[in-house]
Protein backbone atom coordinates (compact mmCIF):
# COMPACT_ATOMS: atom_id res chain seq x y z
CA UNK A 1 0.00 0.00 0.00
CA UNK A 2 1.20 3.58 -0.72
CA UNK A 3 0.62 6.71 0.45
CA UNK A 4 1.62 10.58 -0.43
CA UNK A 5 1.29 13.78 1.59
CA UNK A 6 2.53 17.05 0.34
CA UNK A 7 3.42 19.55 2.56
CA UNK A 8 1.64 23.05 2.19
CA UNK A 9 4.77 24.74 1.19
CA UNK A 10 7.31 22.16 1.65
CA UNK A 11 7.92 18.75 -0.08
CA UNK A 12 6.13 15.68 -0.57
CA UNK A 13 6.39 12.75 1.30
CA UNK A 14 5.22 9.11 0.27
CA UNK A 15 5.58 5.88 2.21
CA UNK A 16 4.94 2.32 1.03
CA UNK A 17 3.93 -0.27 3.67
CA UNK A 18 2.42 -3.80 4.46
CA UNK A 19 0.64 -4.45 7.18
CA UNK A 20 1.14 -8.14 8.42
CA UNK A 21 -0.72 -9.82 11.73
CA UNK A 22 -2.04 -6.25 12.49
CA UNK A 23 1.77 -4.45 12.21
CA UNK A 24 3.46 -2.31 9.96
CA UNK A 25 5.93 -4.14 8.33
CA UNK A 26 8.00 -3.62 4.80
CA UNK A 27 8.21 0.27 5.16
CA UNK A 28 9.69 2.51 2.96
CA UNK A 29 10.02 6.10 3.23
CA UNK A 30 10.54 8.46 0.48
CA UNK A 31 10.08 11.66 -1.16
CA UNK A 32 11.68 14.87 -2.69
CA UNK A 33 12.20 16.02 0.70
CA UNK A 34 15.83 16.87 2.64
CA UNK A 35 17.32 14.56 5.43
CA UNK A 36 20.49 15.09 7.22
CA UNK A 37 22.42 12.49 7.42
CA UNK A 38 20.56 11.07 4.77
CA UNK A 39 21.10 7.52 6.82
CA UNK A 40 18.76 8.72 8.83
CA UNK A 41 16.10 7.38 6.38
CA UNK A 42 16.97 4.07 7.66
CA UNK A 43 16.13 4.81 11.35
CA UNK A 44 12.67 6.28 10.12
CA UNK A 45 11.63 2.73 8.59
CA UNK A 46 12.66 1.53 11.36
CA UNK A 47 10.87 3.38 14.07
CA UNK A 48 7.23 2.85 12.08
CA UNK A 49 8.20 -1.31 11.22
CA UNK A 50 6.17 -2.98 14.08
CA UNK A 51 3.65 -0.33 15.33
CA UNK A 52 0.08 -1.29 14.80
CA UNK A 53 -1.85 -0.65 11.51
CA UNK A 54 -4.33 1.42 13.92
CA UNK A 55 -1.64 3.57 15.34
CA UNK A 56 -2.84 7.64 15.09
CA UNK A 57 -0.68 10.01 13.28
CA UNK A 58 0.32 11.38 16.77
CA UNK A 59 1.76 8.03 17.91
CA UNK A 60 3.49 7.63 14.41
CA UNK A 61 5.57 10.65 14.64
CA UNK A 62 6.07 10.11 18.30
CA UNK A 63 8.22 6.93 17.27
CA UNK A 64 9.84 8.70 14.81
CA UNK A 65 10.98 11.66 16.81
CA UNK A 66 11.93 9.17 19.55
CA UNK A 67 14.18 7.18 17.36
CA UNK A 68 16.34 10.21 15.62
CA UNK A 69 19.08 11.79 17.40
CA UNK A 70 18.04 15.27 18.13
CA UNK A 71 21.05 16.42 15.62
CA UNK A 72 18.71 15.25 12.62
CA UNK A 73 17.51 17.72 10.30
CA UNK A 74 14.04 16.81 8.39
CA UNK A 75 13.91 19.73 5.77
CA UNK A 76 10.68 20.57 3.80
CA UNK A 77 8.65 17.93 6.02
CA UNK A 78 8.63 16.57 9.78
CA UNK A 79 7.34 13.57 11.33
CA UNK A 80 3.56 14.20 11.15
CA UNK A 81 3.83 14.32 7.78
CA UNK A 82 5.15 10.90 7.71
CA UNK A 83 2.41 9.97 9.78
CA UNK A 84 0.06 10.84 7.86
CA UNK A 85 1.22 9.60 4.46
CA UNK A 86 1.21 6.36 6.80
CA UNK A 87 -2.60 6.79 7.81
CA UNK A 88 -3.34 7.61 4.01
CA UNK A 89 -1.56 4.05 2.47
CA UNK A 90 -3.81 2.49 5.12
CA UNK A 91 -6.85 4.01 4.00
CA UNK A 92 -7.53 5.64 7.46
CA UNK A 93 -6.87 9.20 6.26
CA UNK A 94 -7.51 10.54 2.26
CA UNK A 95 -6.54 13.66 -0.06
CA UNK A 96 -7.52 15.47 -3.11
CA UNK A 97 -7.66 12.69 -5.39
CA UNK A 98 -9.32 10.11 -3.17
CA UNK A 99 -12.81 11.71 -3.64
CA UNK A 100 -15.19 13.25 -6.35
CA UNK A 101 -16.42 16.36 -5.68
CA UNK A 102 -19.71 18.31 -6.15
CA UNK A 103 -19.10 21.82 -7.65
CA UNK A 104 -22.83 23.98 -6.87
CA UNK A 105 -22.62 27.59 -8.86
CA UNK A 106 -23.20 30.57 -7.32
CA UNK A 107 -26.74 30.51 -6.96
CA UNK A 108 -29.37 33.62 -5.21
CA UNK A 109 -30.38 32.81 -1.89
CA UNK A 110 -31.17 34.82 1.36
CA UNK A 111 -27.65 35.25 2.90
CA UNK A 112 -29.43 33.12 6.08
CA UNK A 113 -30.02 30.44 3.78
CA UNK A 114 -26.24 29.64 2.60
CA UNK A 115 -25.86 29.79 6.84
CA UNK A 116 -27.88 26.90 7.08
CA UNK A 117 -26.84 24.84 4.16
CA UNK A 118 -23.26 25.11 5.62
CA UNK A 119 -25.09 22.94 8.39
CA UNK A 120 -27.52 20.90 5.94
CA UNK A 121 -24.60 19.49 3.61
CA UNK A 122 -21.94 18.99 6.24
CA UNK A 123 -24.35 16.66 7.89
CA UNK A 124 -24.51 14.88 4.56
CA UNK A 125 -21.38 14.90 3.13
CA UNK A 126 -20.83 13.10 6.80
CA UNK A 127 -23.71 10.44 6.18
CA UNK A 128 -22.19 9.79 2.50
CA UNK A 129 -25.69 11.22 1.10
CA UNK A 130 -24.10 13.51 -0.78
CA UNK A 131 -19.89 13.86 -2.07
CA UNK A 132 -17.72 16.54 -0.95
CA UNK A 133 -19.15 19.60 -2.12
CA UNK A 134 -17.66 22.93 -3.01
CA UNK A 135 -20.26 25.65 -3.68
CA UNK A 136 -20.22 29.17 -4.05
CA UNK A 137 -22.66 32.15 -2.48
CA UNK A 138 -24.78 34.73 -4.14
CA UNK A 139 -27.06 36.18 -1.97
CA UNK A 140 -30.12 38.96 -2.31
CA UNK A 141 -29.69 41.10 0.74
CA UNK A 142 -26.68 42.63 3.19
CA UNK A 143 -26.24 40.69 5.83
CA UNK A 144 -23.31 40.84 8.54
CA UNK A 145 -22.39 36.81 9.55
CA UNK A 146 -21.05 36.84 12.69
CA UNK A 147 -18.48 34.20 14.44
CA UNK A 148 -20.06 31.23 16.42
CA UNK A 149 -18.04 32.67 19.53
CA UNK A 150 -18.23 36.41 18.94
CA UNK A 151 -19.86 39.08 21.24
CA UNK A 152 -23.06 40.26 19.31
CA UNK A 153 -22.75 43.41 21.54
CA UNK A 154 -18.91 44.29 21.07
CA UNK A 155 -19.15 43.42 17.17
CA UNK A 156 -22.37 44.87 16.17
CA UNK A 157 -22.99 48.56 16.40
CA UNK A 158 -26.95 48.26 16.33
CA UNK A 159 -27.82 52.16 15.33
CA UNK A 160 -25.42 51.25 12.19
CA UNK A 161 -27.02 47.93 11.15
CA UNK A 162 -30.33 49.56 11.82
CA UNK A 163 -29.34 52.60 9.40
CA UNK A 164 -28.73 50.43 6.49
CA UNK A 165 -31.15 47.30 6.90
CA UNK A 166 -28.30 45.46 7.53
CA UNK A 167 -29.47 41.73 9.35
CA UNK A 168 -26.81 39.87 11.45
CA UNK A 169 -26.59 36.14 11.40
CA UNK A 170 -24.29 33.91 13.79
CA UNK A 171 -22.94 31.25 11.77
CA UNK A 172 -21.74 27.40 13.18
CA UNK A 173 -17.74 27.95 13.23
CA UNK A 174 -15.43 30.35 14.48
CA UNK A 175 -13.62 33.32 13.08
CA UNK A 176 -14.42 37.08 12.35
CA UNK A 177 -17.13 38.50 11.26
CA UNK A 178 -18.30 38.99 7.26
CA UNK A 179 -19.42 42.20 6.01
CA UNK A 180 -21.56 41.22 3.18
CA UNK A 181 -23.45 43.30 1.10
CA UNK A 182 -24.38 41.84 -2.81
CA UNK A 183 -21.32 41.90 -4.58
CA UNK A 184 -19.11 43.19 -2.26
CA UNK A 185 -17.48 39.68 -1.18
CA UNK A 186 -16.55 36.05 -2.86
CA UNK A 187 -17.41 33.46 -0.32
CA UNK A 188 -17.63 29.82 -0.83
CA UNK A 189 -17.76 26.93 1.21
CA UNK A 190 -15.78 23.75 0.62
CA UNK A 191 -17.04 20.28 2.86
CA UNK A 192 -14.80 17.04 2.94
CA UNK A 193 -14.92 13.88 4.86
CA UNK A 194 -12.98 14.19 8.11
CA UNK A 195 -10.84 12.08 6.83
CA UNK A 196 -9.52 14.71 4.41
CA UNK A 197 -7.76 16.16 7.48
CA UNK A 198 -6.75 13.30 9.54
CA UNK A 199 -3.85 13.61 11.68
CA UNK A 200 -3.63 17.46 10.40
CA UNK A 201 -3.61 20.15 13.21
CA UNK A 202 -5.92 23.10 12.30
CA UNK A 203 -3.11 24.99 11.62
CA UNK A 204 -2.36 22.12 8.41
CA UNK A 205 -5.38 21.54 7.78
CA UNK A 206 -6.36 25.08 6.89
CA UNK A 207 -3.39 25.36 4.66
CA UNK A 208 -4.13 21.89 3.15
CA UNK A 209 -7.93 23.25 2.21
CA UNK A 210 -7.33 26.57 1.13
CA UNK A 211 -4.61 24.47 -1.80
CA UNK A 212 -6.85 24.52 -4.38
CA UNK A 213 -7.77 28.69 -4.42
CA UNK A 214 -3.71 29.04 -4.31
CA UNK A 215 -3.97 27.63 -7.87
CA UNK A 216 -7.16 29.29 -8.63
CA UNK A 217 -5.71 32.83 -7.73
CA UNK A 218 -2.67 32.42 -9.95
CA UNK A 219 -5.09 31.78 -12.77
CA UNK A 220 -6.73 35.23 -12.10
CA UNK A 221 -3.10 37.21 -11.81
CA UNK A 222 -2.57 36.66 -8.00
CA UNK A 223 0.18 35.23 -6.41
CA UNK A 224 -1.26 34.43 -3.26
CA UNK A 225 0.00 32.75 -0.05
CA UNK A 226 -2.13 30.95 3.39
CA UNK A 227 -0.64 33.14 6.33
CA UNK A 228 -1.75 31.40 9.52
CA UNK A 229 -4.01 31.00 11.48
CA UNK A 230 -6.48 31.54 8.31
CA UNK A 231 -6.00 34.07 6.49
CA UNK A 232 -5.44 34.28 2.37
CA UNK A 233 -2.92 37.73 1.25
CA UNK A 234 -1.04 38.28 -1.53
CA UNK A 235 2.19 40.69 -1.81
CA UNK A 236 -0.34 43.86 -1.53
CA UNK A 237 -1.78 42.28 1.83
CA UNK A 238 -4.73 40.42 3.36
CA UNK A 239 -7.64 39.17 0.48
CA UNK A 240 -9.39 36.92 2.27
CA UNK A 241 -9.94 34.76 5.52
CA UNK A 242 -10.90 30.92 6.24
CA UNK A 243 -13.18 30.02 9.06
CA UNK A 244 -13.46 26.51 9.45
CA UNK A 245 -16.02 23.91 11.66
CA UNK A 246 -15.29 20.38 12.64
CA UNK A 247 -18.00 17.93 12.84
CA UNK A 248 -18.34 14.65 15.27
CA UNK A 249 -20.24 12.93 12.77
CA UNK A 250 -17.76 12.86 10.09
CA UNK A 251 -17.15 16.21 7.72
CA UNK A 252 -15.14 19.16 7.92
CA UNK A 253 -16.78 22.98 6.70
CA UNK A 254 -13.82 25.13 5.31
CA UNK A 255 -15.45 28.43 4.21
CA UNK A 256 -13.37 31.16 2.64
CA UNK A 257 -14.67 34.66 2.33
CA UNK A 258 -12.72 37.34 -0.32
CA UNK A 259 -13.21 40.96 -0.48
CA UNK A 260 -14.32 42.35 -3.68
CA UNK A 261 -14.97 45.80 -3.48
CA UNK A 262 -16.30 46.69 0.20
CA UNK A 263 -17.30 50.08 1.03
CA UNK A 264 -15.51 50.35 4.40
CA UNK A 265 -17.08 53.49 5.22
CA UNK A 266 -20.36 51.80 6.06
CA UNK A 267 -19.07 48.82 7.25
CA UNK A 268 -16.98 50.74 10.23
CA UNK A 269 -20.70 52.00 10.59
CA UNK A 270 -21.44 48.52 10.97
CA UNK A 271 -18.83 46.70 12.89
CA UNK A 272 -17.56 47.90 15.95
CA UNK A 273 -14.32 45.61 16.17
CA UNK A 274 -13.67 46.61 12.37
CA UNK A 275 -13.10 50.03 13.51
CA UNK A 276 -10.43 49.19 15.72
CA UNK A 277 -8.58 47.02 12.63
CA UNK A 278 -9.24 49.28 10.32
CA UNK A 279 -7.75 51.74 12.53
CA UNK A 280 -4.45 49.60 12.95
CA UNK A 281 -3.80 49.69 9.54
CA UNK A 282 -4.28 53.47 8.67
CA UNK A 283 -7.72 53.58 7.07
CA UNK A 284 -8.80 56.28 8.45
CA UNK A 285 -10.33 58.39 5.42
CA UNK A 286 -13.77 58.66 4.04
CA UNK A 287 -14.39 57.43 0.87
CA UNK A 288 -11.99 54.39 1.44
CA UNK A 289 -13.62 50.90 -0.31
CA UNK A 290 -11.38 47.38 0.45
CA UNK A 291 -11.27 46.16 -2.88
CA UNK A 292 -8.06 43.45 -3.47
CA UNK A 293 -9.90 40.94 -5.75
CA UNK A 294 -11.35 44.00 -7.97
CA UNK A 295 -8.48 45.96 -8.33
CA UNK A 296 -5.78 43.30 -8.14
CA UNK A 297 -7.78 41.49 -11.18
CA UNK A 298 -9.23 43.97 -12.80
CA UNK A 299 -12.37 41.39 -13.54
CA UNK A 300 -15.60 41.07 -12.20
CA UNK A 301 -17.02 39.57 -9.68
CA UNK A 302 -18.59 36.67 -11.60
CA UNK A 303 -16.35 36.20 -13.91
CA UNK A 304 -13.69 35.58 -10.71
CA UNK A 305 -15.74 33.19 -9.42
CA UNK A 306 -17.10 31.89 -12.82
CA UNK A 307 -12.73 31.06 -13.14
CA UNK A 308 -12.68 29.57 -9.54
CA UNK A 309 -15.18 27.11 -10.70
CA UNK A 310 -13.41 26.59 -13.81
CA UNK A 311 -10.47 25.75 -11.94
CA UNK A 312 -11.92 23.49 -9.34
CA UNK A 313 -13.51 21.21 -12.22
CA UNK A 314 -9.99 21.04 -14.21
CA UNK A 315 -8.19 20.06 -11.77
CA UNK A 316 -10.11 17.56 -9.61
CA UNK A 317 -12.66 15.12 -10.44
CA UNK A 318 -15.59 16.69 -9.60
CA UNK A 319 -19.15 17.35 -11.56
CA UNK A 320 -21.33 20.46 -11.18
CA UNK A 321 -24.26 20.21 -8.73
CA UNK A 322 -27.02 21.99 -7.33
CA UNK A 323 -28.76 21.63 -4.46
CA UNK A 324 -31.97 19.76 -4.15
CA UNK A 325 -35.55 20.73 -3.06
CA UNK A 326 -35.21 18.92 0.21
CA UNK A 327 -31.64 20.31 0.92
CA UNK A 328 -33.50 23.74 0.37
CA UNK A 329 -36.17 23.04 2.71
CA UNK A 330 -33.83 22.00 6.02
CA UNK A 331 -32.15 25.01 5.72
CA UNK A 332 -35.54 27.07 5.55
CA UNK A 333 -36.61 25.04 8.80
CA UNK A 334 -32.98 25.59 10.15
CA UNK A 335 -33.53 29.35 9.59
CA UNK A 336 -37.05 29.45 11.06
CA UNK A 337 -35.97 26.78 14.41
CA UNK A 338 -31.90 28.16 14.87
CA UNK A 339 -30.22 30.94 12.70
CA UNK A 340 -33.21 33.25 12.19
CA UNK A 341 -34.21 33.77 15.90
CA UNK A 342 -32.74 36.04 18.18
CA UNK A 343 -31.64 32.71 21.28
CA UNK A 344 -29.05 32.00 18.23
CA UNK A 345 -27.92 35.08 17.33
CA UNK A 346 -27.51 36.44 20.96
CA UNK A 347 -26.09 33.21 22.00
CA UNK A 348 -22.83 35.15 23.23
CA UNK A 349 -24.87 38.57 24.21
Amino acid sequence: MRGEYKVPGGKLVAVDVEVESGRLARVSVSGDFFLEPDDALEDIDAALTGLPADASVDQLSAAITGALDPAVQLIGFNADAIGVAVRRALGKATGWDDHTFDVIPATTLPPVEHVALDEVIAHEVAAGTRRPTLRFWDWDSPLVVIGSFQSYRNEIDSDGAAKYGIDVVRRISGGGAMFMEPGNTITYSLVVPSSMVEGLSFERSYAFLDEWVMTALAEVGINAHYVPLNDIASEKGKIGGAAQKRFADGAVLHHVTMAYDIDADKMLEVLRIGREKMSDKGTKSANKRVDPMRSQTGMARDAIIDSFRTSFLAHYASAESSYTDDELARARTLVAEKFGTPEWTHRVP
